[in-house]
């Protein structure tokens, strides 16, 4: 949906009021004394001035501050690329402060309310911005939505909670045991072992979550315990052309495919994935980011 011009908004009346007013304004002003006005012009020239020499970080609003940064961070960003621990801790800051006031949200909005009379809640997607090397979006669940199981291959994500108590599962393949079990010695199609990395609530305000193309556990699954948004930094966002392609799983207990040996305290720390197709019950649909606006998307 496109962005509303200030004209829309406003209308044509305020358009017409807003000239008459001004054109009675200037009307005045030549009956002013020209040494008052010279004074006024010198003294906002020297406002300007001020203002301009502001450095942008210092007057952009923090998600400009972010959009900026990631452009920077990723610019060369390809399937597998992971910024650097300086990159990685200054997206995290950019993230740590944002509110969700700074992005157009309360928890009384209407994509936030119970969803009693579906089964699997419809989640709602703000899409801020995408491009080849990143994207940033909202995830709007409301109580009881789920986002499930899902990976993100070759990328890396930030994902911010902006409020609310969300219940977090997440995996990384398991690379020091023998990973994957022949179809032939099981009922199910062909599944592969997994390293549970989180498995326990978040609650806003806190620290921003960080996964990695290996590590960090890549494959999760949200679980909205009260109505929460999800900011999210995808780099590179998925991208079916260049193989980059959201795979759903289901997960099992390690003690449904005993096929490998690990040690019996490690067996509640792993699990066995298998691969689906997307769950028919899960609805994401797109609504417009009502934030601030973000100058150079589209650049």
């Amino acid at each position: 949906m496109g962005r509303a011009t200030v004209a829309d908004i406003k209308g044509k009346g305020f358009s017409e009021l807003d000239k008459e007013t001004k054109t009675n304004t200037e009307d005045t002003n030549k009956n002013r004394n020209t040494t008052s006005s010279d004074s006024r012009g010198k003294k906002s020239r020297r406002q300007q001035r001020k203002m301009t020499a502001l450095p942008a970080s210092a007057v952009a609003h923090p998600v400009q501050r972010l959009f900026n940064a990631c452009k920077d961070v990723f610019a060369s960003a390809g399937t597998g690329f992971v910024p650097s621990p300086d990159q990685i801790q200054q997206l995290s800051a950019l993230l740590d402060g944002i509110q969700p006031a700074d992005v157009g949200l309360t928890p009384q909005m209407p994509f936030f309310s119970p969803q009693v009379t579906r089964r699997a809640p419809i989640i709602t997607y703000l899409h801020i911005h995408e491009c080849q090397r990143f994207s940033i979006g909202i995830f709007c669940l409301p109580p009881y939505g789920v986002l499930p199981l899902h990976n993100h291959p070759g990328m890396t994500v930030f994902s911010k909670l902006l409020f609310g108590t969300m219940h977090i599962k997440s995996y990384d393949w398991a690379v020091d045991v023998p990973a994957v079990v022949d179809p032939s010695q099981t009922q199910h199609p062909e599944v592969r072992l997994a390293k549970v990395k989180v498995d326990s609530d978040l609650t806003a305000p806190c620290k921003t979550s960080i996964l990695y193309p290996a590590d960090g556990g890549n494959m999760h699954c949200f679980t909205a315990v009260t109505a929460c948004a999800v900011l999210d930094v995808l780099g590179p966002p998925y991208s079916d052309r260049e193989g980059r392609h959201c795979t759903y799983y289901s997960d099992h207990p390690f003690t449904r495919f005993p096929a490998v040996s690990i040690p019996e305290e490690e067996k509640d720390k792993v699990a066995w994935l298998q691969e689906k197709e997307k769950p028919e019950d899960l609805v994401v649909v797109g609504a417009r980011y009502t934030g601030p606006e973000v100058i150079g998307i589209g650049n």
